[in-house]
């Protein structure tokens, strides 16, 4: 679950398409549409990515990335679940075993 966004998703992506295509400042639109500068711009960056306009990771590989590291916690976990419960069954199997 991600977390809400402050400002509408209608209102960013107004922000961001009048910043691609106008000449005016990110600041000066920010403050028109009653958005925070930082968040235009940074969704402004965002967007550019996507569009193969500027250097980076695009939203789709970001969210690969994330649900990757998501899956690599399970495996750990699992991981280290069954670990446990084999030394335990090892324990059980032959008590006189040196620890």
């Amino acid at each position: 679950m991600g977390r809400s966004s402050k400002y509408p998703k209608e209102l960013m992506d107004r922000g961001v398409r009048l910043a691609l295509e106008g000449q005016r400042p990110i600041a000066h639109i920010a403050r028109d549409l009653g958005i925070g500068p930082e968040a235009l711009r940074k969704r402004v960056r965002r967007a550019e990515v996507d569009a193969g306009l500027r250097e980076g990771l695009t939203s789709e590989e970001r969210e690969e990335i994330k649900r990757l590291r998501r899956e690599v916690f399970e495996l750990r976990r699992a991981n280290s679940i069954l670990k446990e419960a084999s030394v335990f069954f090892a324990k059980e199997l032959d008590p006189d075993r040196p620890k």
